[in-house]
């Protein structure tokens, strides 16, 4: 490709989807032609200004805050000094220089990569297309600070870290942020020894713990999808979490997203098979109060028709009488 042809590609058919595309060839006119894969990422990476703030907030509450502990350093608003630097000598300077040198060398051949650990989303990488579904299900924002994709890097985080047994599984990821996520690692001390032997626990005599192999519909790795032997409409079903626990309030994240996988399944089928299906109640009893009379949670999933009652204002109101209407 000649100077004019490159430059019409410049000017006229490259198509900005993204920052990238300038990027590389720039790398590339800059390096005589020739870059490697790595170099062209370091310059992208150089674009990126969430890097910048990431390793800002690696600076000011990790290893700023360490030196200026032992007084190494001092803080003025943004800017860092090194005590005692004017009066060092230019030898002593490389000396010092050389000695950072020699720690940082001893380190890296000791760990190795796994100092960047913290910077990766999985020891096993995600697939696009399950990393698109999480940030989906989270409507692109991050789930514990709530910020936008456009306003941090969204990353896909094991909520059970891998570490501590947790599974590569869509209901064990969460969307969070670059620093949310780096929050987490550092100081999350929940102890998650053991959650997946918890996962397994099952009572011999629950009858949604033993359900039959033929009644299940549709499974996913912590729930089942069933119809429901008593159906308050066509098409009635439920979602029951493969563990035992009685309440609601005792579900854990990845048991709520993977009930929250079978509902849409479940809206998905019944649709497909009923035109008539207009609407859904969807519907948890928790606590003997509250008419729960299975203490293995599940979920309900209740086609609605119309005409099916008639007068449906009000929906799950009615479960108190005369409260339904107002």
């Amino acid at each position: 490709m000649n100077y004019n042809e490159l430059k019409v590609f410049l000017v006229d058919k490259m198509k900005m989807s993204h920052i990238y595309q300038p990027i590389m060839i720039k790398c590339l006119l800059r390096n005589r032609g020739v870059a490697s894969d790595a170099d062209i990422a370091k310059e992208i990476s150089l674009q990126d200004p969430s890097q910048i703030e990431y390793y800002q907030n690696i600076t000011n509450n990790m290893v700023g805050r360490v030196l200026r502990g032992h007084h190494v350093v001092v803080k003025e608003k943004k800017v860092y000094k090194l005590n005692g630097y004017s009066d060092l000598k230019a030898e002593e300077i490389t000396e010092l220089i050389n000695i950072c040198n020699e720690k940082l060398t001893g380190y890296i051949e000791k760990r190795g990569g796994s100092i960047w650990q913290h910077r990766t989303k999985s020891r096993t990488p995600i697939s696009g297309s399950i990393k698109y579904e999480v940030l989906k299900r989270a409507r692109f924002r991050c789930e514990l600070c709530g910020s936008m994709d456009s306003e941090k890097a969204l990353e896909v985080d094991h909520i059970v870290p891998k570490n501590l047994g947790g599974e590569d599984s869509i209901n064990n990821y969460q969307a969070l942020c670059y620093s949310c996520n780096a929050m987490k690692r550092d100081h999350d001390s929940t102890d998650f020894r053991g959650l997946n032997k918890e996962y397994e626990h099952r009572v011999h005599d629950c009858i949604f713990c033993k359900i039959e192999t033929k009644r299940i519909v549709s499974e996913n790795n912590l729930a089942y999808l069933i119809y429901d032997q008593y159906p308050v409409t066509q098409h009635h079903m439920l979602i029951i979490p493969k563990r035992h626990f009685g309440e609601y309030f005792e579900m854990y994240q990845p048991e709520l997203n993977a009930i929250q996988d079978l509902l849409f399944k479940g809206k998905e089928m019944v649709n497909r098979d009923d035109k008539s299906v207009k609407g859904f109640n969807i519907g948890i009893n928790s606590g003997m109060v509250a008419g729960q009379t299975i203490f293995h949670c599940h979920t309900h999933l209740i086609p609605r028709r119309t005409g099916d009652v008639e007068n449906p204002s009000g929906g799950v109101r009615h479960i108190i009488k005369g409260k339904g209407f107002y």
